[in-house]
């Protein structure tokens, strides 16, 4: 459906730092050297305790090699928050955690099918451990990245990985390469916030109004954690040499189609962002995902949703609608992904611009003129297939164009309207004889012209020569979810996690890790029923 990262573990403790970063300050230096030194707070028994670490069926090894020896590092060996120059990392160690460490969640299909782990690993307290940050995988050399940004419009000058730690690189079994990541795992240079109080305070809605809140550390994957804001802090410093040598080191492991001595590459390069982007975005609209901060530190030069923050799935069909509680003018609202997307790209080839020659410049242009298209058509054919329709016909932009407004006028919900239709009878339609467990589309025949709708939907579908219900059905129950993260889904599962209850955590994990099968637990917890009233009371914020 997405191209997401992925929380492989999600560990929760009793106490949390005093960083306010999710773990917990101790009295030990936590910079250790990433060479032969070692550090003893995470390496107490030296080779010893890697020998000790021996999980069934497989040990998790990882390598930071390449980024070592590629990119460059930060001279400074101080972890102290500061201005950083002329590196892409800086060495940083996770804070262990203090107090009791539970491991919360674990997906299984990441653990078997990308880290070829046996499922008893993750009994193994050494490994809760590693998960964590309190210890380190064989091969981890913990990194943080330096980047920049422009948040909602404006140049943010330097960010970087504020509390995140890049463990190191994974190569599975199939020759995939998995970039691994602690997040909430400590202070690093990037740091923007230092608290003295051992708890995490939360200021939700920037109001006053703090609650203490038990920490956190997620374990989560992606091929790359490169941003756009990578390229731009390097442009905007003018360390031209660094953002050639990270544009090459790009190119060369995740774009692999562009040959390294072209010497256009970098236009090429471009171009696959651009078409790359305008896909994602498109994707997103498709299921109705908001993702919230759309900032130039938020978007992956892959092309892969990261970093979604106060995001949210639309329930009722709401073209502004805008999950952030921050976002006071909307600007990452669901309608305007898309011309935010172009504006981030934009962004990106004001980064290209010092490597770029005028003729490749005007090339790059060319090619940024071109993403509204790539988008729409993209967006035409998701829709398309939504709504189980084959081939092109003129009139089907009018026909989802109908639809939606329909849906918006009704406050139809999305997810549940595209896979209730996934579920009717082209008979039930036109007789108009839904019932209310068909909820959604219960709330969309209220319109006036739902009949209008339906008589177009029908011929559309009738003249699709050798199609059959059946078919249209399990294409149509393919591509539109039964399930997505709804916020009181996920406030649900808080609230028991709190309990150290974490039965619903592990519930939705395994849910939404398949969104259109459909699930006796899920049904049963009510996740494809109409939302509880108290849900619309809900929203989040960047500090939720």
């Amino acid at each position: 459906m997405l191209k997401l990262t992925i929380a492989l573990f999600v560990v929760v403790m009793e106490s949390v730092s005093s960083d306010g970063s999710g773990v917990c300050e101790n009295n030990i230096d936590r910079l250790c050297e990433i060479s032969v030194k070692r550090c003893h707070h995470h390496h107490d028994d030296d080779d010893d305790e890697e020998k000790s670490f021996n999980p069934p069926k497989h040990a998790l090894k990882l390598s930071a090699q390449k980024l070592l020896d590629s990119l460059p590092l930060d001279r400074v060996k101080d972890n102290a928050v500061r201005t950083v120059k002329r590196c892409v990392f800086s060495p940083s160690q996770p804070t262990p955690l203090r107090g009791k460490v539970q491991l919360a969640a674990v997906s299984q299909d990441v653990l078997k099918n990308i880290l070829d782990l046996d499922e008893s690993v993750t009994r193994s307290e050494d490994f809760v451990q590693r998960v964590s940050g309190g210890k380190l995988f064989p091969g981890s050399a913990p990194l943080a990245h330096r980047y920049g940004g422009h948040q909602f419009g404006y140049w943010a000058g330097q960010l970087g990985d504020g509390r995140a730690h890049l463990l190191g690189e994974y190569t599975n079994r199939k020759g995939e390469r998995w970039e691994l990541q602690l997040k909430g795992s400590g202070k690093t240079p990037y740091s923007s916030l230092a608290l003295s109080e051992e708890a995490v305070w939360r200021d939700q809605f920037y109001n006053g109004t703090v609650r203490r809140e038990r920490g956190a550390v997620v374990l989560r994957l992606a091929p790359s954690w490169f941003r756009i804001g990578s390229l731009e802090i390097l442009a905007r410093t003018g360390e031209l040499d660094i953002l050639r040598t990270l544009l090459n080191f790009v190119i060369e492991e995740h774009f692999t189609a562009i040959e390294p001595s072209d010497p256009n590459k970098y236009v090429r390069f471009f171009s696959v962002v651009v078409n790359e982007t305008a896909h994602m975005i498109a994707k997103w609209m498709s299921v109705g995902f908001a993702h919230g901060v759309c900032n130039t530190d938020n978007f992956s030069l892959l092309s892969i949703t990261i970093d979604y923050g106060p995001f949210g799935f639309m329930e009722s069909y709401n073209p502004n609608f805008v999950p952030n509680s921050s976002d006071d003018e909307g600007r990452y609202g669901i309608g305007e992904q898309a011309n935010v997307g172009l504006f981030n790209l934009q962004k990106l080839l004001e980064a290209l611009h010092p490597v770029l020659s005028p003729h490749q410049r005007a090339q790059a242009e060319r090619t940024l003129r071109g993403y509204p298209e790539i988008y729409h058509r993209s967006f035409h054919d998701l829709f398309k297939a939504k709504l189980g329709l084959l081939g092109d016909d003129e009139g089907d932009a009018y026909l989802v164009a109908f639809l939606l407004k329909l849906m918006e006028d009704t406050h139809a919900d999305f997810t549940m309207t595209f896979r209730q239709l996934s579920d009717v009878s082209l008979l039930e339609l036109q007789k108009n004889s839904i019932t209310q467990t068909m909820w959604a589309l219960w709330d969309l025949s209220s319109h006036d012209y739902f009949s209008d709708w339906v008589e177009l939907y029908i011929k559309r579908i009738k003249s699709q020569v050798g199609d059959s219900e059946e078919n249209r059905h399990h294409r149509m129950r393919g591509v539109n979810p039964r399930y997505v993260l709804r916020n009181w889904m996920a406030e649900s599962a808080i609230r028991k996690a709190e309990n150290n209850d974490f039965s619903e955590v592990v519930l939705l994990l395994h849910t939404l890790t398949e969104p259109f099968v459909e699930n006796e637990n899920a049904e049963r917890a009510g996740y494809s029923s109409r939302p509880p009233a108290w849900a619309s009371e809900l929203s989040v914020s960047c500090s939720s």
